[in-house]
């Protein structure tokens, strides 16, 4: 169809965007006037394309259409007209004109707050539910036919912004594009809105946003939040006015301390506390204010209302005094009437408006290398010196106080006071996930919820791949010389050991490790391997190769061990910490930058972790936590034409879907640890004490969550009984328990779908006939507790004994006695190749058995004994590349090749 798009802003241009490539030809744009020489993005987008675009101040005068107006929009030809975010009147000459008539988009659930503050009121009068209209343009107000209608729900704390990105932008968009399709299809509905729940509601004014605080709690933060940004919901405090922003309700019956702060009709006095301002409602609930603007323009941090003014100066380095440098141009190009911008200069007194604002915030992006500022960052700092401080202070990751801003979910748990972030980490910052989104990760010892972590979508991966790109290419991260970067992961290792307690608690907490096990393992080995890479760092190096020389001539050829540039870490969620360090520590060695997406099931000692590195000195954008979905964040991280290796540890599946991803997106590079059915030989010549004991640790370690966990042992027939007699002793005495408690031997699952999934593993050996002798159901109490399982007679044949449990179910198998070539064939019959052991006093046949076994790692006379200097991984679908060792770097590095002539 031939379509004229009339309308404005960010929506405006997605919408005409998505119209051009449903093939729609778009015959004119018809948009608001430049401000300040600055074209609409609606105007830049069509210019772009080459189609005519109008910017008429106005189409009627008087009340009566302008003729010239008419006639120019008559000329283009349109069949419909689109109207996305359409603040201008348009008259029913252009409105009737095309053949299939016009069509607006409205942020509301017509005939329900009808008007120009549609968002607003639907938080203002406590709606549960919101969405959008597509209807007919007439010559009422918002009261065409409805043509389209979506809804979504209202969260009780959303704000204009947060249900407008979350829901009205991105489906809104769909929805219009949608309502198009069905006028070319001629599908399009006209129903007649009812008068039976309408509303109209004026625009909101700020004379009208005063606030009666003789109402509950949650009508107060419906009307803070409906009036946030404009006009801004005010009251008399101290004798000025003052306006409320970023209002949430507050779940807890406990009042917090703070100082008091007398407010004029308040039921109570208010609560300055290091959150926020605590607000009382005559019903006694509480709601926090986070920031607080007075009649000057300038916005303050509401904890902050008794010492707006005591933050000391940040003394700037030389970079960031050219920094410094940089935005006083930029306040000059803003300011033209101001001569020279001093550091008392202030935004708004020198004459600027709202639309100067958002002009600052978008240059200071542009120039801040991925700084994330809001609007309301101006107001907050209105002179050009607080400007400057507030930015550096963001640039270093610190709050007004020079803190690193972390909003802690606090425990108290294993007697002490854990403090967990649970928002993404992008570019040195704790941010909350595009549109707010969150999910709840679970405590595996109970199934109670931890807490809500933000759950991360593709534009904060991007987001995150481009601070981490800049930080390689531009950052002090990628002119740091290797020994300042050694120094920097000693000292990451050393916050890492003075927090162990508080990092094993939250992966006992999050995971179900056994906490003495996770402050031995999960932690201690953690924190080995950032000290075994940092003690890398200045010793990779290249070498000189001697060549034929081009007489007369000679050369030189040499080779550089570079690093590769942004990597994707994706990590499995047994190990979660452990996993992190096994990968990240290398590739941060090499000099790489990263963006890591643990486990969506344990994401918090990988956030935890993001504070350490903050707190270390890491500079920003180096490393970047973003939990969430693999299908979406591994998903777009393979994809993504900016990073350049992949680091995953995982499924087999899995694994093959990201090598595929890497190869289509730009060939880069891969390792991957995928899946294992470890053999285990057990020969009658073994120490039996020995074997039993180290037999038990290799499926029992971790509660069987192990990538190395032997699958499937092979019992010699002479010990096959009394081997399998002890096995049972041993496991009958173990302790199954809260992983918090000293003397528990074995914790929760990690989470109730692997827990169904063992006991589905289980149902399926005994289907199948292999011998159940102990265990193979879940623990009868709260939680995710599976019983140590012992299956015997598991022919090869079985699905038990080809596929990994990745649990505590121990399968054993006989073989002849003295058959050492049969065993082998038996245990290399197989598609994995992680792990391996074998048991056995006699040193030719363990060398024999270690040479034919087809694995990465074998154990011999032992088991699980890895060390951050011995390498990791696997052979055929167990993946390839490898983790910890010399050879870990090789994944991270890139190998160049120099010859000079002289």
């Amino acid at each position: 169809m031939k379509i004229a798009v009339i309308g404005q802003s960010l929506f405006g241009q997605e919408v005409y965007k998505e119209l051009v490539k449903e093939g729609h030809q778009i015959v004119g744009v018809f948009t608001i006037p430049d401000k300040d020489g600055k074209a609409d993005p609606l105007a830049t987008e069509a210019e772009k394309d080459g189609v005519p675009v109008f910017k008429f101040p106005r189409w009627r005068l008087k009340g009566k259409a302008i003729p010239e107006v008419v006639d120019q929009y008559k000329a283009v030809g349109a069949e419909l007209n689109v109207m996305p975010f359409c603040s201008q009147f348009i008259p029913m000459e252009v409105i009737d004109f095309p053949k299939h008539g016009s069509i607006i988009y409205h942020p509301s659930l017509l005939p329900r707050h009808r008007g120009a503050s549609a968002i607003n009121w639907t938080l203002i009068h406590g709606d549960k539910k919101g969405g959008f209209t597509l209807f007919w343009a007439d010559d009422g107000l918002d009261t065409g036919p409805i043509l389209l209608q979506r809804e979504c729900n209202v969260e009780p704390n959303d704000t204009v912004n947060t249900i407008y990105n979350r829901f009205l932008f991105p489906e809104g968009v769909k929805g219009t594009v949608e309502a198009v399709r069905l006028i070319e299809q001629g599908q399009a509905p006209r129903i007649t809105q009812p008068e039976d729940g309408a509303t109209y509601e004026g625009i909101q004014k700020k004379e009208n946003a005063k606030i009666n605080w003789d109402q509950p709690a949650e009508v107060l933060h419906n009307w803070i939040r409906g009036n946030d940004k404009v006009p801004g919901a005010w009251a008399e405090v101290d004798g000025q006015k003052v306006t409320f922003y970023g209002s949430s309700m507050m779940d807890t019956t406990t009042v917090p301390d703070g100082q008091s702060l007398e407010i004029p009709g308040a039921s109570k006095p208010g609560l300055v506390t290091k959150n926020g301002l605590v607000l009382f409602g005559n019903d006694g609930k509480m709601l926090l204010v986070k920031n607080l603007q007075f009649d000057d323009g300038k916005m303050i941090a509401a904890s902050q209302y008794f010492h707006s003014g005591d933050s000391a100066s940040v003394e700037l380095t030389d970079q960031e005094k050219r920094f410094a440098e940089e935005l006083r141009a930029i306040w000059k190009g803003i300011l033209t009437n101001v001569d020279v911008i001093e550091h008392s200069t202030d935004f708004f007194k020198s004459g600027a408006a709202s639309m100067d604002v958002v002009r600052l915030v978008e240059e200071v992006k542009l120039k801040g290398a991925g700084l994330q500022i809001q609007n309301e960052d101006v107001y907050m700092a209105t002179t050009f010196q607080e400007f400057v401080q507030m930015l550096v202070r963001k640039l270093r990751g610190e709050d007004a106080e020079g803190e690193l801003q972390v909003d802690y979910v606090e425990m108290n748990v294993n007697n002490m006071t854990v403090k967990m972030p649970h928002q993404l980490f992008i570019n040195g910052q704790f941010v909350d996930a595009e549109g707010g989104k969150t999910y709840q990760t679970i405590n595996p010892t109970d199934g109670t919820a931890i807490c809500n972590v933000s759950l991360a979508q593709v534009s904060d991966v991007d987001k995150a791949v481009a601070a981490a790109k800049e930080a390689f290419e531009n950052g002090e991260w990628g002119k740091m010389n290797a020994r300042d970067r050694g120094r920097l992961i000693y000292r990451l290792a050393d916050l890492m050991e003075e927090n162990q307690e508080e990092l094993a608690t939250i992966e006992a907490i999050d995971s179900g490790a056994v906490y003495t096990l996770a402050l031995k393992t999960h932690v201690g080995m953690s924190i080995q391997t950032f000290r075994y890479f940092a003690g890398w760092c200045d010793k990779i190096q290249g070498s000189t190769i001697p060549i034929n020389q081009a007489r007369p001539n000679r050369n030189l050829t040499f080779t550089r061990r570079e690093p590769i540039g942004v990597c994707g870490i994706v990590i499995p969620w047994n190990y979660p910490l452990m996993m992190l360090a096994w990968k990240a520590a290398a590739c941060l060695a090499a000099g790489n930058t990263v963006v890591l997406k643990p486990a969506q099931v344990t994401p918090l000692t990988a956030i935890k972790f993001a504070e350490l590195t903050a707190r270390a000195g890491f500079p920003r954008g180096v490393i970047n936590i973003l939990p969430g979905a693999g299908s979406l964040v591994g998903q777009r991280l393979s994809d993504h034409p900016d990073v350049r290796k992949i680091g995953f540890t995982g499924s087999t599946p899995i694994g093959k879907q990201i090598m595929k991803s890497c190869a289509v997106s730009n060939v880069k590079k891969v390792s991957l640890e995928l899946g294992g059915k470890s053999p285990l030989i057990i020969f009658s010549d073994c120490d039996m004490d020995k074997a039993v004991r180290m037999g038990m640790s290799s499926v029992f370690f971790n509660k069987g969550e192990n990538c190395i966990a032997a699958g499937r042992l092979f019992v010699e027939e002479s010990i096959h009984d009394a081997f399998v007699r002890r096995v049972v002793e041993e496991v009958k005495k173990m302790k199954i328990g809260d992983p918090l408690d000293r003397s528990t031997d074995h914790g929760p699952q990690n989470h109730k779908a692997h827990l169904e999934k063992l006991i589905q593993y289980s149902q399926t050996g005994v289907k199948e006939g292999a011998h159940l002798v102990y265990g193979g159901k879940q623990v009868d109490r709260p939680g995710f507790f599976f019983e140590p399982t012992i299956f015997t007679n598991v022919e090869d044949h079985m699905y038990i004994a080809k596929e990994e449990s990745f649990g505590p179910i121990m399968i054993i198998s006989r073989f002849e006695d003295g058959d050492i070539d049969g065993v082998l064939k038996r245990a290399n019959d197989t598609e994995f190749g992680l792990a391996s052991g074998v048991f056995t006093k006699d040193i030719n046949k363990a060398l024999y058995v270690s040479e034919k076994l087809q694995a990465g790692t074998v154990f011999i006379n032992t088991y699980n004994k890895t060390d951050v200097a011995s390498p990791f991984g696997g052979f055929k679908q167990s993946g390839f590349g490898k983790d910890l060792g010399e050879e870990a770097l090789n994944e991270y590095l890139k190998t160049k090749a120099v010859t000079i002539e002289y």
